[in-house]
């Protein structure tokens, strides 16, 4: 029997049926004039649709551009624009992305969409005999016009906006291939596997790691639209779950669960490997984990512009706190305020070079060199390392990302849509400790002269409607509350320090 590529709903799907929709699919692309450099957004919660056209693209040469399904109009139109997509993949009509997108059509088509396609309900069989275990070795006879070099740019990620409007981070051939089979060898992840993959396809963590990770290796992945923590405990008891990879927020639901359900612990028991990153994970999570299951959570570091850098050891010392060591491949320095590696235990920004590092921002030269020194990536990220060699990440460099859910969220971002409510005169965002999420969002709102102490509460309510109506539901204030001022330095600078010791560190519901 053919190995599966994907389990998904109850159905398997095996690699060479994947392939040759996926060869089907860059054959309709080529049809319709899209070519070797175009890019091709995906606009669709997670199915196994977009794991094969993930596959046609790279193969075809089309640069893949993936959109957080959270997004709303003004977010998506931007990726659209900025990465002058050609044509986009959206979900069955009456899905929330098919409605978004709608309106984004209506109202403003970007000017180079020329085409969209609804993704197939059901994959079709396909006598194809080819299978896609090594993405970079499949034949690629069927573009004679010219095949993807090592060095061309396979995938437009979009940062989340921290410094503004969101970036593409353009990721080459090589940088997918070097850095993600490093990981997958560091890890030992073999075609035995099975991958419970809840993690969204938008994003380098479950997109990279995960996805393209398989069709490297050869494991199969037990697909998820979302997590869902009985559904995770379920494939590892039975359907053979022997991995998981989640970000921090979902550890802390997979405590609650086995906390409410400790019998259920014994089917973690089976599993080879649980993996975290794209946020910090809570050293008592780590413990607690532990404690409930035998297994250490294996924790690692990266992001869109450099993908994996730091790994915690499979085999050997998993510290509790940190990212670990180095991946195959990469370099990692420490530099200081003063341009010096600091001494050990003391803080640094990490700078990175190495396989997985972008080719740069997706027409954007003067933000890729100010990203850059000297041929090293700059990454805000502080940390500091021990005598042993392990990174601890203590934080940005800016108070202005907020990490929520695995989610790096710019708060000036929100900041500029809160102050586009007619009775909002000044606004400030910032992160609060929360165990959940990392950080939840808070703002502070100077409200216009207008507004009566009287109807304070109903204008926040109604700020924070309006931005739940312009951003990404991650995004959204879970505390508003009006402020006289803004706390500023004599530079005119708002103090959010002084702000978080306002809000306080309690963790109200979510």
């Amino acid at each position: 029997m053919e190995r599966p590529a994907v389990v998904w709903g109850g159905r398997t799907y095996a690699f060479e049926e994947l392939h040759g929709w996926a060869n089907a699919h860059a054959d309709r692309l080529r049809a319709l004039g899209v070519r070797r450099g175009d890019r091709v957004a995906v606009f669709a919660e997670t199915c196994p649709e977009i794991i094969a056209t993930l596959v046609g693209h790279l193969e075809a040469g089309v640069i893949h551009v993936p959109i957080n399904t959270r997004y709303r109009a003004d977010e998506a139109r931007h990726i659209l624009e900025d990465s002058g997509a050609v044509a986009v993949l959206t979900g069955r009509p009456g899905d929330e992305c098919n409605e978004v997108l709608e309106e984004i059509l209506r109202n403003k088509r970007p000017p180079q969409l020329r085409h969209v396609i609804t993704l197939p309900e059901v994959l079709p069989s396909s006598p194809s005999k080819q299978i896609f275990s090594s993405f970079s070795s499949s034949p690629k006879q069927r573009f004679p016009s010219g095949l993807p070099s090592d060095d061309d740019v396979a995938m437009l990620i979009y940062t989340s906006g921290t410094t503004g409007k969101s970036k593409g981070v353009a990721l080459s051939y090589r940088a997918l291939e070097e850095n993600t089979r490093a990981m997958m060898d560091l890890w030992q992840f073999t075609e035995t596997d099975r991958l419970v993959l809840a993690l969204p396809l938008f994003h380098v963590h479950g997109l990279c790691l995960g996805a393209v990770g398989a069709l490297l290796t050869g494991f199969t992945l037990l697909l998820e639209e979302r997590f869902d923590a009985a559904r995770v405990i379920d494939a590892f008891a039975h359907e053979g779950a022997t991995a998981f990879m989640g970000v921090p927020t979902m550890y802390v639901r997979l405590l609650e669960y086995l906390e409410g359900h400790p019998e259920t612990a014994a089917a973690f028991r089976k599993a080879r490997l649980f993996t975290a990153g794209s946020a910090p994970l809570p050293a008592p999570d780590f413990v607690a984990f532990r404690e409930k299951t035998g297994h250490a959570i294996l924790e690692r570091y990266g992001m869109s512009e450099t993908l994996f850098t730091l790994s915690n050891p499979l085999d050997g010392e998993r510290r509790p706190g940190t990212v670990g060591l180095p991946v195959p491949g990469c370099q990692v320095r420490l530099v200081d305020d003063e341009g010096r590696e600091p001494a050990v235990g003391e803080l640094g920004e990490i700078h990175v070079k190495g396989s997985g590092v972008m080719n740069g921002y997706w027409q954007r030269p003067g933000e890729t060199a100010a990203a850059f020194r000297d041929g090293w990536f700059l990454t805000g990220d502080v940390a500091r390392r021990d005598a042993d060699g392990y990174v601890t990440i203590v934080g940005r460099s800016s108070v202005d990302i907020i990490k929520s859910g695995g989610f790096k969220i710019s708060a000036r971002e929100i900041e500029d849509v809160l102050r586009r409510h007619p009775a909002v005169k000044d606004a400030a965002v910032v992160g609060l400790p929360d165990r959940v999420w990392g950080q939840r969002i808070a703002a502070a709102l100077v409200l216009e002269d207008a507004v009566r102490a009287e109807e304070t509460g109903a204008v926040c309510e109604a700020v924070a409607a309006f931005a739940a109506e312009h951003l990404a539901d991650f995004k959204k204030p879970r505390e508003v509350r009006a402020v006289p001022e803004l706390p500023r330095n004599a530079l005119g600078k708002v103090q959010k320090h002084v702000l978080v010791k306002a809000f306080g560190s309690s963790s109200p519901a979510r």
